[in-house]
């Protein structure tokens, strides 16, 4: 009942403009407080600099963007974010902006060809980068989608695969098993290195290339999850079904640890 009432008079709420303003606002004061407060330890970030103000592809896990918004934006990067036209999507575009991204409206199953055209113009200027989830906005969880590659072939900018985890932490009991992060922690950051796609790939070789960009990702995750001792993310969980599991009492929970 509780719920139900709940969503009645949160959902009107969040479709305007400016109360997104707002929960954005205090999000992200929230997102640099945990960030200040805790160590940081980012991996390889000689590539992330090498690509500073260049063409580049980012991917990140749906569940694992949270810390990497100041990353990004401490480091002076010139990015575009898509974003969900969905008013969760909005909010969080806005959430992104105060980061210094911009939002690039759509996903692969909305307007995927406007976003294609204008992810494609943005790297073709030369001194911007891309942030992609490529299982988002709806799965299935850890699973390398298109969008990524044909952005890839498309520019001949590289794709890099980056991931975080951090001691003290929530991860939500929601599809892509959202990963929170307390203040006062350690925060583990890792950037992969760059991935090409040669624009005259043929179609074997393009899905080798998804699979081996996916086993990349799977594996960043697993090996910091691992180091902290938290519980093994699922593979292939979906929003729509998860959703229909949990009013049902039948979402899957978390059980299985590294250790």
């Amino acid at each position: 009942m509780f719920r139900k009432l709940w969503k009645k008079f949160w959902e009107p709420i969040l479709g305007f403009s400016g109360f997104q303003w707002v929960i954005a606002a205090i999000m992200a004061a929230i997102i640099w407080f945990i960030y200040f407060t805790s160590r940081k330890q980012i991996i390889n970030y000689e590539t992330f600099k090498k690509f500073h103000n260049k063409p580049a592809i980012f991917v990140f896990w749906h569940g694992r963007s949270l810390m990497l918004s100041p990353i990004v934006c401490l480091g002076g990067m010139k990015s575009y974010a898509i974003a969900s036209r969905h008013k969760d999507g909005k909010m969080m575009a806005k959430l992104q902006h105060l980061f210094g991204l911009r939002a690039i409206y759509g996903s692969s199953h909305n307007g995927g060809i406007s976003v294609l055209r204008e992810g494609v113009r943005a790297l073709r200027r030369g001194d911007h980068s891309l942030c992609i989830s490529p299982d988002g906005p709806g799965g299935p969880s850890l699973r390398v989608q298109e969008g990524a590659l044909y952005f890839a072939k498309m520019t001949g900018a590289p794709i890099i695969p980056v991931c975080f985890s951090a001691r003290h932490v929530w991860i939500q009991n929601r599809w892509d098993r959202y990963m929170l992060v307390y203040p006062f922690t350690k925060i583990k950051c890792v950037v992969g290195e760059p991935m090409y796609i040669d624009s005259k790939i043929s179609h074997a070789d393009f899905e080798s290339k998804q699979q081996e960009l996916e086993d990349i990702m799977v594996k960043q995750l697993r090996e910091l999850d691992a180091e902290f001792n938290h519980y093994v993310v699922e593979q292939d969980l979906k929003t729509g079904e998860f959703k229909r599991l949990r009013r049902e009492g039948r979402a899957p929970k978390l059980t299985k640890r590294y250790r």
